[in-house]
């Protein structure tokens, strides 16, 4: 499992593997709940779940219940993306999406309750620690 954290004070996000056994500490929290940093390395951190995705790649909802996955009926938000979204070129502005009124379309999601089948989770710094977060998660080079 990846725990990936975001800091929005600097915009920056951190990825940390999580061992098999701490895996079992996130089993049945819920997207919005709050955690302790200090079981992943950042002491002094609180941790809030935003999301994440499953071991196939379908994204976490806050509104599908439990730790199922489901087709749902999308007009807008995670997992749904329209027919004209494109990542905008750099040094383009924002990319305003036209979605044509009324469009729907039932999608595969996962619910918002962490499982052992859940990959990547995601979460956000919310009470913020002694120690910057660039000295307890250190970027590591890739190897080519």
């Amino acid at each position: 499992m990846r725990l990936v954290i975001s800091d929005p004070k600097t915009g920056k996000s951190y990825q940390k593997e999580i061992p098999a056994e701490q895996d079992v500490s996130l089993v049945g929290k819920k997207i919005g709940e709050k955690i302790d940093g200090g079981l992943f390395g950042a002491a002094g951190y609180t941790l809030e779940f935003t999301g994440g995705s499953d071991k196939s790649g379908f994204p976490m909802r806050r509104d599908v219940v439990g730790a199922r996955k489901g087709k749902i009926l999308l007009t807008k938000g995670v997992g749904f993306k329209t027919k004209g979204s494109k990542k905008k070129k750099k040094g383009e502005g924002k990319k305003i999406l036209k979605i044509p009124k009324g469009q729907r379309r039932r999608k595969m999601v996962h619910g918002n309750t962490f499982s052992a089948e859940i990959m990547q989770v995601n979460c956000k710094v919310t009470t913020w620690g002694a120690s910057p977060l660039d000295q307890l998660f250190p970027k590591t080079e890739k190897k080519s």
